[in-house]
């Protein structure tokens, strides 16, 4: 079995682990190989061919394969290594990853830190257990997305999409672009699960309604899909009776929700929040167990790629240090969730960085508020930290920063508690 050794070994070559291996070689790690399990690096980004990509970090509106190819271009320059179309097999506790691919049969790759990048993957049909028979024509949306721009087929003509998901949305464009007819977007919430960006500019500007608090009750057809019959929902999802409706189609697109890919996580015994499905890391991109790293989609579902690769920066940066020991190691403060808040990264926070840098708390709110809203950080009852913003919308990330100033009040806290509330002025 060939051996390889690195310094940092980064697993996935999206836009969280370009960043992730680039920063890792530009603070000081000698040999960064970068595993990839397809042929080629970029991840999903080489299948969004629509714009949107970039406006945070280049200031410009870019097609996903363009954006991804910037870092692509500057992971070569800076000299990374890359290791294409091996698909990781297990990763030990001491940092021994086992891989396998055509060239060199199977290899064991000894690094001194791990970024593990995998990214996310598309709940199933199985997962939001619909009923009814299982005939050709259901499809995540991510699937009929590398069909149409990447193979160059169409999944069907007349389309209903379920969830109102990013994917879902775009896809709902870009098939109407293609000739096809998107019947109906359903989504079961009161609410948008994607940015409203996406709405207006997929949805209304195309004349393709959306039903709120409406999902599938059954899949009609044994061969094909024939027609999709739909139902609305209470509060409590509960069907309400007489409320069915057949649509005639041929394909029903699923854009019900993204899960971070951490089997290789599990494998290791890196501990994962229940409530993202990723990793527990704190403002390092550390995970609990030591030397392992977390960037990207991988510890939660960002809205916009610009913010993964941001968190592959620092993930990258980190682990470079760790690898040539001089990752610091302060008191850590563990943040907190409070009101309207369903989750936020990072878990902990390493008080001494904010002597060096800002740190940004990133977080999804659990429930919609259309009115001006404040973000606070409080250190118990006192709040530290504030930041007023118009609205805040479960599709669309929160974030709000601590600076040098907040280490004074931090110093006797126990833990960091962030809430989302109604401004009263």
């Amino acid at each position: 079995m060939k051996i390889k050794k690195c310094d940092v070994a980064v697993i996935g070559s999206g836009p969280g682990g370009l960043a992730a291996a680039i920063a890792a070689k530009q603070h000081g790690a000698k040999n960064v190989l970068l595993i990839e399990r397809d042929r080629e690096p970029g991840g999903i980004l080489l299948q969004c061919i629509h714009n949107g990509f970039g406006v945070e970090i280049f200031k410009k509106d870019l097609p996903g394969p363009a954006y991804a190819q910037h870092f692509i271009h500057e992971a070569q320059s800076v000299g990374v290594e890359f290791l294409l179309d091996t698909m990781v097999l297990e990763i030990t506790r001491e940092k021994r990853i086992f891989a396998s691919n055509k060239s060199e049969g199977m290899l064991e790759i000894q690094a001194k830190a791990v970024i593990l990048a995998m990214g996310c993957r598309e709940r199933t049909r199985a997962q939001v257990r619909l009923p009814g028979a299982r005939p050709a024509g259901v499809y995540t949306a991510g699937t009929a997305q590398r069909w149409v721009n990447v193979e160059g087929f169409m999944p069907g003509k007349k389309i209903v999409i379920l969830g109102s998901g990013d994917i879902g949305m775009i896809m709902a464009r870009r098939l109407t672009f293609e000739g096809a007819k998107v019947e109906r977007v359903l989504e079961i919430m009161p609410y948008l699960s994607g940015l409203m960006r996406n709405y207006v500019q997929c949805l209304q500007d195309f004349g393709i309604p959306l039903q709120m608090q409406h999902t599938v009750k059954r899949i009609l057809g044994n061969e094909r899909v024939e027609a999709i019959e739909t139902v609305a929902v209470d509060d409590h999802w509960q069907e309400v009776r007489g409320s069915e409706e057949i649509i005639p189609c041929d394909t029903l697109l699923l854009s019900v929700g993204l899960i971070p890919e951490n089997e290789l996580s599990r494998q290791v015994g890196i501990h994962l929040d229940p409530l993202t499905a990723g990793p527990f890391v704190d403002n390092y991109f550390q995970t609990e167990s030591e030397g392992f790293f977390a960037a990207g989609n991988v510890v939660h579902v960002y809205d916009l790629v610009d913010w993964v690769t941001g968190a592959g920066l620092r993930a990258g940066e980190s682990a470079a240090l760790y690898a040539r020991d001089c990752l610091p190691m302060n008191k850590k403060i563990a943040v907190q969730r409070g009101e309207n808040v369903h989750h936020v990264i990072p878990h902990y926070l390493d008080m001494g960085s904010l002597n060096q840098r800002e740190e940004q708390l990133q977080m999804r709110v659990t429930k919609p508020l259309e009115q001006p809203v404040k973000v606070q950080v409080m250190n118990g009852t006192e709040v530290i930290a504030s930041k007023a913003l118009p609205y805040a919308r479960p599709g669309e990330m929160v974030t709000i920063s601590l600076k040098d100033k907040h280490i004074e009040p931090l110093k006797n806290a126990e833990q960091l508690v962030v809430q989302v509330v109604k401004r009263e002025d």
